[in-house]
Parts: structure tokens; sequence; C-alpha cells
């Protein structure tokens, strides 16, 4: 049978993979510092998430492309309380980020176009890409004792410059003189500014010159994105949006919605209280994330690895030496300590000597994790 040319991927488990799926068939423990599913880490979900299904709305259906008035309107009010004026008439609901990133490449980009993301970052763009055949090009940040964005190169085919604000894994979000330059290379070059925000309420401390949201963006055409999967700790409840500055690309999207209506009724009744019942979650998760970030750092101190900065998010970068592969890394971790880290080529580093962990584990794992982590490097 032959299938799409899209699906050329290698399909087969990689070796991390497979020797985690074997270490668990065989009983053996596992400490898994990977875990960023909020869902499993530990956490106290308020019952007033469950009570917010009880509307009898939910059992009509009145499809809106955009999604339901009331839910845009709950989204408003969320960058109001970040001091964003954002009209609901800006916002698209979309039933995850995975989904926004899939309707944006549809109206912006055709077959063979191209987008800028960045490297390292989130390791979807390119299946995400290769959907909508549409070519992925990179362009880098670099670290320094902190991270930057270099400056990217912008083709002919270029319709669209992705920024992931806090990015994915390195935690570093946007500073306000590199989004002014992105800018304006953006509307010189006719191209689309992305941004993925669905970690901009997790910070470490405070800069006045971090970007958390791009809603405020005129001189080029912008998109956000977020939802609540990270920002009320709810992936289950699958549901995302789009927030647009131009009339015209609001316009495009909503027929794209209309071909799908993807955004289940339930959710969309449920969204303003599930946004207010997600703040206890904001808060449990940014206590987790600084508590094992602490540890961490303190662990790590005076070993063979460091722990690069992070300002932002659920992960931490550390850095080991380059004596072996990361996969090396990452497997003997696993094999001799029991211990599961994810190797940087996950997230598609430059260079080898990276490990990721989710600050979001939960704690007594996290710290017997990371102290046997310590003690074998």
């Amino acid at each position: 049978m032959r299938f799409s040319s899209r699906f050329h991927w290698d399909l087969r488990p990689n070796k991390l993979t497979q020797a985690l799926s074997a270490r668990r068939a065989s009983g053996a423990p596992v400490l898994d510092l990977t875990e960023s599913n909020p869902t499993r880490a530990d956490l106290d979900y308020p019952r007033e998430i469950l009570r917010a299904f009880e509307d009898p709305r939910m059992l009509a259906y009145e499809p809106s492309p955009a999604g339901a008035p009331e839910a845009r309107v709950a989204v408003s009010a969320y960058y109001s309380d970040r001091g964003q004026n954002v009209s609901p008439d800006r916002i698209l609901l979309t039933a995850s980020t995975s989904e926004a990133y899939s309707y944006l490449l549809k109206l912006l980009c055709d077959p063979g176009d191209e987008v800028l993301v960045p490297r390292p970052s989130y390791p979807l763009f390119e299946f995400l890409a290769d959907m909508e055949s549409v070519k992925i090009r990179q362009y880098s940040l670099t670290y320094h004792g902190g991270w930057s964005v270099e400056p990217p190169v912008f083709s002919e085919r270029t319709r669209a410059l992705v920024v992931v604000n806090p990015n994915n894994p390195t935690g570093s979000f946007l500073k306000r003189a590199e989004l002014a330059a992105l800018v304006e290379r953006c509307a010189y070059h006719g191209a689309a500014l992305i941004s993925d925000e669905v970690f901009a309420d997790y910070g470490f401390g405070e800069d006045a010159e971090r970007v958390t949201t791009l809603a405020a963006v005129e001189k080029c055409t912008a998109f956000c994105m977020s939802g609540l999967s990270k920002i009320a700790g709810l992936p289950q409840m699958k549901l995302g949006w789009i927030v647009t500055n131009r009339a015209p690309a609001m316009e495009r999207l909503e027929w794209i919605a209309d071909t799908y209506l993807s955004v289940a009724t339930p959710v969309q009744c449920a969204a303003p209280r599930l946004l207010a019942a997600g703040e206890s979650l904001q808060r449990q998760i940014r206590e987790r994330t600084a508590q094992n970030l602490k540890l961490a750092r303190e662990l790590l101190s005076g070993s063979a690895g460091s722990a690069l900065a992070v300002e932002g998010g659920w992960y931490l970068t550390v850095q080991v030496p380059r004596v072996r592969g990361e996969e090396e890394w990452a497997l003997e971790l696993l094999e001799r300590e029991g211990v599961l880290l994810q190797p940087g080529f996950f997230y598609d580093f430059e260079t080898e000597g990276y490990l990721v962990a989710s600050l979001l584990t939960p704690p007594a794992v996290f710290r017997e994790g990371f102290s046997r982590f310590r003690s074998w490097l």
C-alpha cells in the first residue's frame, strides 16, 4: 500500500525508548526526571474543575467557527489580567496549540514555502510542517551565560517566523530589543511573526526587558498562541487559542476553523471556570518548578555538570562533559542509576553535551533522581 510522502520519518523507537521500555517491562524502578504531564505530577486539582461541567448548555450544539463568545471573552479577560487589551474579536479557539500551528501554516503557506523556527526548541515543528508540505529552516539561539537570538536569514519563500516564549527547553524569554528587531525584519520581508506563549506565566524572577506576549505588536502581522494545557495544567481539556492583530487573517482563520469545528462544546462552556480554577494549578506549578530548580543548582554545584541559565518554563538544561555522546550519557544513566533524562538532540541542540530535565517532576522523585545524577557525575 502506498502512503503519502509526508510519512518519510523513521518510525522505529530510538535506543533510549527501547531501553526504557525494557527496564519497565522487567519491573526495574525508573526515576523519571522528564515528566511534563501535569496530570501525572502529583498536583492538587480543585474540585471546581469537575463542577465546571455541570452546565446544561453542553447538551446543545451551536457551532461557532471562532469559538463560543463566552469562552473568547474569558480568554480576553486572561489577557486583561496581564495588562493586555485583547478584544474577543481577535481570538480564535482551537483544540490545541498543535492545531493552532496547523491552522497558521494553512493560512500563511503554500506547499514548498518555509517557516523559520528556533534551534534548539520544540521537537514537533518538523512534523507539523511536513503535514502541511511546508519546509522548516532554523535560526539559532546561542548561549553565553544567557540565551540570545541570532539574526534569522529570510528567503523569498519565508512566510513566517516562530518564537517560543519562553523557549522550550532553554527557558529563555524574548527581550524587547530582540522583539523590535524581529518585528522590523518580518515587516520588511512581508512575513508573519508567530509566538508560542504556553509557558509565559512561568517566569523565574523579574526582568523588565522580558517580553511575555506579542499581543500588542502592530507593525507586522502577528499571532499569539496559548491554551489550557500549560497555563491551567489541563492538557486533557483540549482548548487552545490564537490571537491575531489583522482582521483579514481572522476572517480566513474562521474559514479554516469552520471546516473542522474541532473544539468541543463542553470545554468551551466550561472555559471561564477552568481558567479561574487553573490559577490554583499555576501557583502549584510555579512553586514546584522554583523548588526543583533551586535544588538542582545546589546539587550540581561543584560537579562535572552545570545548570544553564533558565528564565522560565518547566525545563532545565544541564551541560555535561563531552567525553561521550548525549545518547550514551542518557543510556548509561538509565541503565546504571535508573534515572531518566532526555538527551539534547531531542531538542536539536547544535552541539553535544546537554541533558534536559523537567522541573515539573514530583519533588521526592526529583530529589532522589538528581542526587543519583550528581553522584554519578
